[in-house]
């Protein structure tokens, strides 16, 4: 029996090869848009889950991991930005201010198909930002595939003085979360 990612991310790659957890990846494909009313926390956790199941479905034989990260300011949740403009756009929303990254995960383990499904919340601060210092960080491509549309662990990493939680949660996985449900159903 394996781990499976469902993600293509390559950073969520890197914070399970860091932390010695082995597995491999095989993405999964659902359609990523917010229900009416749906709440942020839940929001997350939906998806994690829909990617776990969908993946599981083809590998009944393994255990699932699926994750979905999303930011969240003022009860709107921001995604992955659309284009540069949209990216500019979550950019300043952030700037100087105090928002939300939440990351729902969901553990499916092989053959009944059992599923666990939680959330880690992380508050970050983000320092005030210059129209000239956005549009030079969106020029540069990092914030296009991220949440939120900025890089904790790349060049925004200047603009973030404080955090309050997992740091790992702010990239894209939290790790000591996933570990605990993996080693609860005995993958690891």
């Amino acid at each position: 029996m394996a781990i499976v990612l469902a993600s293509a991310s390559p950073r969520r790659s890197e914070l399970l090869r860091s932390a010695g957890i082995p597995f491999t990846v095989q993405p999964a494909n659902i359609n990523e848009a917010p229900l009416a009313g749906e709440a942020a926390q839940d929001y997350a956790e939906r998806l994690a889950r829909e990617k776990a199941l969908a993946v599981s479905q083809r590998r009944p034989q393994d255990y699932v991991l699926g994750a979905d990260t999303i930011v969240v300011v003022d009860g709107a949740i921001l995604g992955k930005p659309r284009d540069p403009d949209d990216a500019v756009r979550m950019l300043r929303l952030l700037a100087g201010r105090t928002h939300e990254v939440i990351t729902g995960v969901c553990v499916v383990s092989p053959g009944a198909g059992e599923s666990k499904t939680a959330s880690e919340a992380t508050l970050v601060n983000m320092c005030e930002l210059s129209d000239d210092e956005i549009r030079e960080y969106v020029a540069t491509g990092e914030p296009m595939d991220k949440a939120g549309a900025y890089a904790i662990q790349g060049m925004a990493s200047r603009w973030i003085p404080r955090i309050e939680g997992d740091y790992s949660n702010v990239v894209g996985l939290p790790v000591a979360l996933v570990y605990g449900m993996l080693r609860e159903r005995g993958a690891v």
